[in-house]
């Protein structure tokens, strides 16, 4: 019997908290002397009072913003999102408390350069603590123990992780199941279901992973005895995850519990009009300024290159199945397969200008039409030719799910790995598979992270497109 680890993990945070407290008040004492002696500023506000009342500001944002950092799963773009949400919150709340309070530092030149310090070294520094949390897990420290019981299969990957990456600071202890399972391993088979009550009673424990079906909900109800008996948490993972693997969304419809199949954070109004703020906003900046440049120059290039159009418009599927005319510049000579016959790497179809276009994805900027029109955003699953559509999702059995968003000209499969011809089956049900997970995880974090890792890629070039 053991205290749970999350008093270590609080601890954890209150240090975090600390140091970024330390930098909040260590770059207002600067900011303060650069504003009243360099700068000349003859006020003197009372900083002490100004730093009480940025820290209390700051705490109160810290506690109702979680940033993940010490959280044991957790990726990059949750760590930019969290810091978002804190963030924003603070430059809100103390601007707000500094006008009630007619404090004289209110000026622009002050405050602009003072946030935007806070931003970027509590980001920086938020990251290196997160590199020495994993560091300092992987070493033992801040470990939690944990046993599974039940199909051992249904919590494999969970399983691999806890037991092959240290950092992420679990020691797995073993499994009970009716019989080993060689799939995972065999060297840490503790026994029987039944015989984990004992194992409970008797040894050091943090958590406890359950995958028993509803079945033996006689033996579940033990085993939830004995943990709050002996301060173990307990966690079931439902046996729908033998056969479905994807982020459920878990409800109450008049008492009776009831799982989504598919949690989708674009289903909320909130998100959905974040999303499409900054698509309209980016998509008119774009086509105001850069887009009518790049128009005359490739537009002239294309009618140089070969005869016909300099836009090429397809008949494409959108969000809810929704057929849409998608826009793109032609990079390929007029042929009657263009609806039906998907781009190869050596098309002989495309033109010179065209094989450029399409290696640094300039063909596709005239989609900021779509975005601008609200029939596609910029982030999302990328849309098919309607031939596609009708192949794949008879193949496909969940292929249909990623047009519950909308599509794309960028999205996480292109991302990550997967742009580009899909000569055979797996590459397309790759593909569907980053799509639902993109849709299953939007955050606007993750978002700027792909606009970002598009941009990356097209200026360092990838290997898949043409």
């Amino acid at each position: 019997m053991v205290k749970d680890n999350k008093t270590s993990d609080n601890s954890i945070r209150w240090m975090i908290l600390a140091g970024e407290l330390l930098a909040l008040n260590a770059a207002l004492l600067v900011m303060s002397y650069v504003y009243t002696r360099i700068m000349g500023n003859v006020t003197t506000p009372h900083y002490k009072r100004l730093m009480m009342l940025m820290t209390l500001v700051y705490i109160l944002c810290d506690l109702q913003s979680h940033h993940h950092i010490y959280d044991r799963f957790v990726r990059g773009d949750q760590l930019l999102r969290g810091l978002m949400r804190s963030t924003t919150l603070f430059v809100v709340l103390s601007l707000m408390v500094m006008w009630v309070f007619r404090w004289p530092l209110m000026t622009w030149n002050f405050m602009l350069p003072f946030y935007g310090f806070i931003i970027v070294f509590i980001y920086l520094y938020r990251w290196i603590m997160r590199q020495c949390i994993k560091w300092y897990r992987k070493r033992g420290r801040n470990s939690m123990s944990v046993i599974f019981i039940g199909n051992i299969n249904i919590a494999s990957e969970l399983y691999r992780i806890m037991e092959n990456d240290p950092t992420t600071g679990f020691k797995v202890l073993g499994y009970f199941s009716d019989e080993p399972r060689t799939k995972v391993t065999e060297k840490n088979y503790l026994g029987k279901p039944e015989e984990v009550l004992a194992y409970i009673e008797e040894h050091t424990l943090h958590n406890v992973y359950c995958m028993l079906p509803s079945s033996q909900n006689e033996l579940i109800n033990k085993i939830m005895q004995t943990c709050a008996r002996n301060m173990v948490r307990y966690n079931h993972i439902p046996d729908a995850f033998n056969y479905q693997r994807h982020t459920m969304a878990f409800s109450l419809m008049g008492g009776t519990p009831v799982f989504r199949l598919h949690y989708e954070p674009l289903s909320f109004l909130g998100n959905r009009m974040v999303k499409r703020t900054f698509d309209f906003i980016s998509s008119s900046i774009f086509l105001i300024t850069i887009f009518p440049w790049v128009y005359i120059i490739f537009g002239i290039l294309i009618k140089m290159s070969s005869p016909g159009p300099i836009f090429f418009k397809q008949k494409r599927s959108g969000l809810n199945g929704k057929d849409f005319y998608c826009y793109k510049f032609r990079s390929m000579r007029v042929n009657v397969d263009s609806d039906t016959v998907q781009a190869t790497k050596d098309d002989p179809r495309k033109t010179r200008i065209g094989e450029f276009m399409r290696r640094t994805s300039i063909d596709e900027l005239p989609q900021f039409i779509n975005v601008w029109l609200g029939e596609m955003s910029i982030v999302g699953p990328r849309p098919h030719m309607l031939k596609h559509t009708e192949q794949y999702s008879e193949l496909i059995a969940s292929y249909m799910v990623r047009h519950f968003a909308k599509p794309g000209i960028t999205g996480y499969a292109q991302v990550t790995g997967f742009r580009g011809e899909t000569q055979e089956l797996w590459q397309m049900e790759g593909r569907v598979q980053k799509d639902i997970w993109y849709i299953e995880h939007w955050s606007f974090s993750l978002d700027l992270f792909i606009i970002w890792k598009t941009i990356y890629n097209a200026i360092h070039g990838e290997e898949n497109a043409y």
